[in-house]
């Protein structure tokens, strides 16, 4: 049986390196952080933190606190220190919540894309009812499609081995197939 080879195009650079060197985005990516950051600010509307109710009792804490501080700064009273600090607090404790959160989020979504993106740029080996091979797009599979995944191919859809054995590398996005 004759093999058939298809170079996708080069679009990025990461095709070049090494395919054990491509890591997934940084922890800290500036679009990441950047997003989470507008989204923290965003979720200090408390009926965005009504959803998680100790975060909600924290900004409370932290908005009677603020009152208070400016009620003693403006009528002069002595030691509003010690309340300033505990308002800077637990507006830190709040937003570094709401910041975490937002990464999460952020991340999550980006991993999301990531695979939809594969899903449509990969390319599957589907037998047809001929038993011969086809080269197609993965998102023409269908269920009830037999696909052939050699060593180093990105897996292109889920699916079940149904001859032969194999084990996929989960550490790199997307899965690849090894021998």
């Amino acid at each position: 049986m004759a093999t058939t080879t298809v170079t996708p195009p080069i679009d990025d650079l990461t095709t070049l390196i090494p395919k054990k060197l491509v890591r997934a985005r940084p922890l800290f990516d500036a679009e990441l952080v950047g997003r989470a950051v507008k989204d923290s600010f965003v979720k200090l509307h408390p009926v965005t933190l009504l959803k998680n109710p100790v975060i909600f009792v924290v900004e409370v804490g932290a908005a009677l606190t603020t009152v208070f501080l400016i009620r003693d700064a403006l009528t002069g009273a002595h030691g509003w220190g010690f309340q300033l600090q505990i308002a800077l607090w637990l507006w830190f404790t709040v937003m570094f919540a709401n910041f975490a959160e937002s990464m999460a989020e952020a991340r999550g979504k980006a991993q999301a894309d990531t695979l939809r993106k594969t899903r449509t740029d990969s390319m599957a080996k589907r037998i047809t009812s001929a038993s011969k091979l086809e080269i197609i797009p993965a998102s023409k599979l269908r269920a009830g499609d037999v696909a052939i995944c050699e060593a180093s191919d990105i897996i292109p859809g889920d699916g079940d081995v149904i001859e032969g054995i194999a084990t996929v590398d989960e550490s790199s996005s997307p899965a690849r197939a090894h021998p």
